[in-house]
């Protein structure tokens, strides 16, 4: 399989947001993910990192 985990990166440490990532698209300062059992969600951030080889995402909240 080819999915990913999608953790936030939050003082340091990184807090699981979706599993099983199957599609994600950034859209200006939100970035729209799908998993494999169509959950969606909608983060307010940026993408920081992504590990093809580690199946993660890391993504970093918008700082207001």
């Amino acid at each position: 399989m080819c999915e990913a985990n999608a953790y936030i990166l939050r003082d340091g440490k990184e807090d699981l947001y979706l599993e099983n990532v199957d599609v994600m698209i950034p859209e200006g300062d939100t970035i729209y993910l799908k998993n494999l059992f169509g959950e969606q969600k909608t983060f307010e951030g940026r993408l920081k990192e992504v590990s093809l080889l580690r199946h993660r995402i890391i993504l970093e909240e918008k700082k207001s």
